[in-house]
């Protein structure tokens, strides 16, 4: 893999965005085994300096190589690789252009997706969504891959990590691979407990109050070893 140029700070050493190939890969092909997608229906990508290294569409991850690294600028020019970058694009542009993200993963995991069909945003079943900013929003369908849906993402995804997109999956972003991979396994289970608390007849599952999560969210804050 050749150095790239980053407008920002200089180039991008070729090692450094090797390295972070492997990491998409490994993640993309992390949402296959772990049953949040089925074949290549989700992307993941990750920002390094002003180039956002992206999976490519159509391609099974297993397929990736090292030299099958994508690359864009934030305009959306390819500027690394030959095969073409994946058709949700503009969602992970729209994500990097307007917050601090490093990485971006998307999935069509069942349980949430499941959600996205059912209501506008998922019930406060537990006090993790305090982990993803509050409450996880839905937002309003559009055909995939294009800007309208991006739009609808950002405006779900405002003070947020992570939110659902209507009769299509899950979007959430981090400052790692690693932490916005967390996010999506995170908003899966959640989406999971409430459909299951949900389906018991005669039932309604107990919801936290906004109170009792922003209680969550600050003691979150301290949570894990420093």
């Amino acid at each position: 893999m050749v150095e790239h140029q980053d407008t920002q700070g200089g180039p991008v050493p070729a090692d450094e965005l090797a390295r972070a190939w492997d990491e998409v890969v490994a993640t993309a092909r992390r949402t296959v085994a772990e049953g949040l997608v089925v074949g290549t229906s989700g992307n993941v990508s990750a920002r390094v300096g002003d180039t956002v290294l992206v999976t490519p569409t159509g391609v099974p991850y297993d397929r990736l190589t090292p030299d099958d690294a994508v690359g864009v600028d934030l305009d959306g020019r390819q500027v690394l690789g030959s095969l073409r970058p994946t058709s949700e694009l503009p969602m992970h542009l729209a994500v990097y252009r307007t917050t601090g993200a490093r990485a971006v993963v998307h999935t069509h995991a069942v349980h949430a997706t499941a959600v996205s069909t059912l209501v506008r945003e998922l019930p406060l079943i537990h006090y993790m969504a305090a982990a993803l900013g509050g409450a996880v929003r839905v937002a309003p369908y559009a055909a995939y891959g294009t800007a309208e849906l991006a739009g609808h993402m950002l405006d779900a995804l405002a003070d947020r990590t992570a939110c659902l997109l209507r009769n299509h999956g899950t979007m959430a972003h981090g400052t790692s691979l690693a932490q916005a991979y967390d996010r999506t396994a995170q908003l899966e289970w959640m989406c999971r407990v409430w459909l299951t608390a949900a389906s018991v007849p005669g039932l309604s599952p107990a919801l936290l109050t906004p109170g009792q999560l922003a209680e969550a969210g600050e003691r979150l804050r301290g949570y894990g070893q420093r």
